[in-house]
């Protein structure tokens, strides 16, 4: 069985047209900040059957990144934040044979954070690159990036109960969904040369924050040989999202404005500020 995936149509940046905050066809991904609210997307080109957005990332912040399973079955979900799988803390490739969370039909969840055992994770804040988990291995090839990579679970014909009684025999055995474990032991390599690692410092990424409660449980689960969606969330302090252009920072004059009448009343925030 094979899940058709809606193509997205190229977006040229200069159009800057922001998407309410979620992406997927499949799944739907949204990610959302300590306060609740939304982060909002900025959609770029990419190929099929890729979806790639952009978002503002505010330094600190802690976040949580929430995915609704649109299907009708289960599916197995593999997140990368940062290119470390988010439950193994190994170097991610989005492959079926990683460690996965698994979502029943419709159901909903928020993954929060790194997890460290069966009822503990440490949470996801957005950082600089230098204190990110990802730059604690020397892996700064996928920074700023959250991926998420959805597999179905595969869908076997099941015999009448009347011909299974006069046939009996055992199958395949189902392959056990990824238990949880402890980050493996950080590795140190030397640093990068001194013009990248300061190019890195200006973008952002994902720190290993605070440690909280998040019991999890494992269950049988064999997922289909390749993802139905990949999705990736590429995201950026609002200064970078400025440079790049991905969002407009401009505030001119309304036209027509008066610089000695028309101020409404009260001051205004400096320029560049929100």
């Amino acid at each position: 069985m094979k899940t058709i995936v809606t193509v997205i149509l190229s977006v040229m940046i200069s159009t800057v047209q922001v998407w309410a905050g979620s992406i997927g066809d499949s799944v739907e991904v949204r990610v959302l900040s300590e306060s609740g609210s939304e982060l909002p997307f900025y959609p770029v080109s990419a190929r099929y059957p890729a979806k790639k957005v952009y978002a503002e990332a505010v330094k600190g912040d802690h976040y949580r990144i929430v995915v609704r399973n649109k299907l009708n079955r289960r599916v197995g979900v593999v997140i990368a934040v940062d290119g470390r799988n988010i439950v193994s803390g190994q170097k991610s490739w989005l492959k079926n044979n990683e460690r996965m969370y698994i979502l029943e039909p419709y159901e909903r969840y928020e993954y929060a954070g790194w997890r460290t055992g069966q009822d503990r994770i440490n949470r996801f804040y957005f950082s600089e690159v230098p204190d990110s988990y990802a730059a604690s291995f020397g892996d700064q090839s996928a920074m700023g990036v959250i991926a998420v990579a959805v597999y179905p679970e595969v869908q076997r014909y099941e015999l009448p109960v009347q011909y299974r009684s006069q046939h009996s025999g055992s199958g395949a055995p189902a392959a056990e969904a990824p238990a949880p474990s402890a980050a493996s032991e950080r590795k140190r390599s030397a640093a990068a040369p001194a013009a990248k690692a300061e190019m890195m410092e200006r973008s952002a990424g994902t720190g290993y924050g605070r440690s909280e409660y998040s019991p999890s449980q494992v269950v049988a689960f064999e997922p289909e040989r390749r993802s139905v969606e990949n999705l990736y969330i590429k995201y950026e302090w609002r200064s970078t999202l400025c440079k790049r252009g991905i969002i407009s920072c401009d505030r001119p004059y309304p036209k027509g404005q008066n610089r000695l009448w028309d101020n409404g009343g009260y001051a205004p925030p400096p320029y560049g500020r929100e």
